[in-house]
């Protein structure tokens, strides 16, 4: 038997597609990103991406060792993220919102000898240095104080010049630690070919991305949603990111949207949600720019959709991806959205919907969703069970319960632990939150089960009043009887705890297993509905 080396095989670095291909096309001038006041180029995106790499080179990195990104959305991360790939390292963006333990975990666990953070996060990091195994370097992007090494001077004077390293499209390219609800994070390791798997069939495929589109994201770089949205789906057309490094709030949102332009505006449910309190924002604000806003991190209320589509007259593609599957697989399609669903499943991925026996549900049934495409992750890395219970052959098993209707749409009825049983049936918390979001009084809203004096599960639901509402017995009970009047009677909360914002993630996501842990411990804040 003749074994083949990388060289002698197709060799493949997922760089050459997405930075160094544009001089090739003559892009070299060509706006990439827009930061604050600055415009960076192509060609200044390819001869920093050199530099960092030929800097990483020289502290010893080559392939497959990890370099941990610990910053906020700014060029330095482009030129660190891709650097690290072309030269054969793998990047492992980074949540930039958890805590030094947090951190000291994700570095021993990946044994990431290099770290570049934003100088507003390093004191995460060196706080934590005497309990970390493996990390040698730390690179702030900003001022470097003390033993720390400043990441313009570590790159000052490196050649623009770098070879791709001798990689193949199944090497490793970047990891991402999964978020999860229970347990430590996983890493899930991503390869070459993903993100141009991602950027051609949903990108390009649904959204119809081109080189004069500008995209902006409210989901940060380091989230799988935000990487596609604000970095590899722009470069992989030519088309131009804007990048801030402040906090999303609705004001900094619209501003951004206002002075920049977007053409492709990626939120979450939260983001949306929370803009459409600003009543003044439709006077004050451009969004005329915008053909497409985008919607993934958790299902969009049907009520969201129509009161942006009202306001903006623009509608919201809302979709479902994972860390596992990189970007999202079953969107809505423009023109053809059916508000409340998922939408339909996105060119060269399949689904099937399947139940406790792995066998497919009938239409309309409930069942586990699973996906076939080829931008899934390798495995959890030093995660063997896990990998084993998630990544099925070709399928993944997603985790998240969904039906089908007789036009292929999806509709999303919850993750398979969040599920409800009252009264020996099964309960939807996302169609009772659903329902109450159509409330004129609610802004938001999560149901959990909640034993009642039996210890039998019914549903509760915790919400946060709009403006000008006052939390009263009255309203809690008017706002069952909106629910029994709008599904079906037996799902409705028989409990409501007015509270003034719910548990979410980093990428927005409402955390229910702490919505379980607040009604098991506050029942006597909550207002009892019959």
């Amino acid at each position: 038997m003749v074994f083949m080396t990388t060289d002698e095989k197709e060799r493949y670095n997922v760089v050459n597609l997405f930075v160094d291909r544009h001089m090739q096309d003559g892009r070299g001038e060509k706006v990439a990103i827009y930061y604050l006041d600055r415009q960076i180029t192509y060609r200044e995106v390819q001869e920093k991406v050199n530099q960092t790499g030929n800097a990483l080179k020289a502290l010893g990195l080559g392939m497959e060792d990890r370099v941990l990104l610990l910053l906020l959305d700014c060029p330095e991360f482009v030129y660190s993220f891709f650097g690290a790939i072309k030269i054969g390292s793998v990047p492992i963006p980074t949540n930039t919102l958890l805590k030094p333990a947090d951190y000291a975990y994700l570095l021993n666990d990946s044994r990431a000898k290099v770290a570049v953070v934003s100088e507003e996060l390093a004191d995460n990091l060196t706080a934590i240095k005497d309990n970390l195994l493996y990390l040698k370097h730390i690179i702030v992007v900003g001022k470097a104080d003390g033993e720390l090494q400043s990441f313009d001077t570590l790159i000052k004077g490196k050649s623009t010049e770098l070879e791709t390293a001798n990689t193949g499209k199944d090497d490793p390219a970047f990891w991402l630690y999964s978020s999860g609800t229970t347990g430590f994070p996983k890493g899930t390791v991503h390869l070459h070919h993903d993100m141009a798997y991602c950027a051609e069939h949903y990108a390009k495929g649904v959204l119809k991305i081109n080189e004069n589109d500008r995209t902006f994201s409210v989901a940060r770089l380091f989230f799988a949603y935000g990487l596609g949205n604000g970095l590899y789906f722009s470069f992989y057309v030519g088309a131009a990111t804007i990048l801030s490094p402040s906090r999303p709030t609705p004001e900094h949102v619209y501003e951004v949207i206002d002075r920049y332009k977007p053409t492709l505006f990626f939120g979450v449910p939260t983001s949306y949600t929370a803009m459409l309190q600003l009543k003044w924002a439709k006077e004050k604000y451009n969004l005329s720019s915008i053909r497409h806003c985008i919607s993934a991190g958790e299902a969009l209320p049907k009520v969201i959709f129509e009161r942006w589509l009202e306001t903006f007259n623009l509608e919201i593609l809302d979709g479902i991806g994972s860390t596992e599957i990189l970007h999202i697989f079953i969107s809505n399609l423009p023109g053809q959205v059916r508000p409340g669903s998922t939408g339909l499943i996105v060119p060269d991925y399949e689904a099937k919907i399947v139940d406790n026996d792995n066998h497919i549900v009938q239409t309309g049934e409930t069942g586990t969703l699973m996906i076939k495409g080829d931008s899934i992750a390798a495995y959890y890395w030093n995660k063997h069970e896990k990998t084993k219970q998630t990544f099925q052959g070709e399928w993944i098993n997603t985790g998240d319960k969904y039906c089908q209707d007789e036009d292929g749409y999806f509709w999303y009825v919850g993750r398979g632990d969040d599920m409800i049983k009252s009264g020996g049936i099964w309960v939807s918390p996302i169609e009772v939150e659903n329902s109450l979001m159509e409330h004129p009084a609610v802004l938001e809203t999560g149901v959990v089960g909640s034993g009642d004096i039996d210890g039998l599960l019914k549903p509760k639901a915790f919400v946060v009043l709009r403006e000008g509402f006052e939390p009263t017995p009255e309203l809690a009970k008017d706002l069952a009887q909106f629910v029994k009047n709008k599904i079906a009677p037996y799902k409705f909360p028989r409990w409501i705890e007015f509270t003034p914002e719910l548990p979410k993630t980093a990428t927005g996501k409402i955390q229910r297993y702490k919505l379980r842990q607040l009604a098991s411990s506050s029942g006597e804040k909550a207002q009892q509905t019959v």
